[in-house]
């Protein structure tokens, strides 16, 4: 009788959720490592001041200054008389928000003059310059 009943083979199956499981680890590892940088962020080296204090910084405003003189209002690049326009729209939302400057150390100082004098200019007193 054995022979008449033929055992079934089960169809070979491929077990999917462990290699869903997988790839949703590789894509959040791709999402939490990865840096997301816009086109205008400029490469600056901030200069190392050995007698700075804590570099906390809890204002809305950031103005970078690159190495060749490029000027940024918050991440988006600005021409000096865009920038001093910005500062000008700052001031007349609250006169006392602090602005945080970040220049490269090969910043020219005629660029980082014009910066803090903008900012004084147009009554933002309120201002700090960035190091490592």
């Amino acid at each position: 009788m054995s022979g008449l009943y033929q055992r079934r083979r089960k169809r070979p199956e491929l077990n999917l959720v462990p290699l869903i499981d997988v790839l949703v680890m590789l894509v959040f590892f791709a999402f939490v490592t990865m840096q997301f940088r816009t086109s205008a962020t400029l490469n600056i080296t901030l200069p190392k001041v050995e007698t700075a204090g804590k570099n906390e910084f809890k204002g809305p405003v950031t103005i970078g200054i690159a190495a060749n003189g490029e000027l940024s209002f918050n991440g988006t690049a600005a021409t000096e008389a865009q920038l001093t326009d910005l500062l000008r729209q700052v001031r007349d939302l609250d006169k006392n928000t602090p602005v945080l400057i970040r220049a490269d150390e090969t910043t020219p100082l005629k660029t980082l003059t014009f910066v803090m004098d903008a900012c004084r200019k147009t009554g933002l007193n309120r201002f700090s310059l960035q190091s490592r």
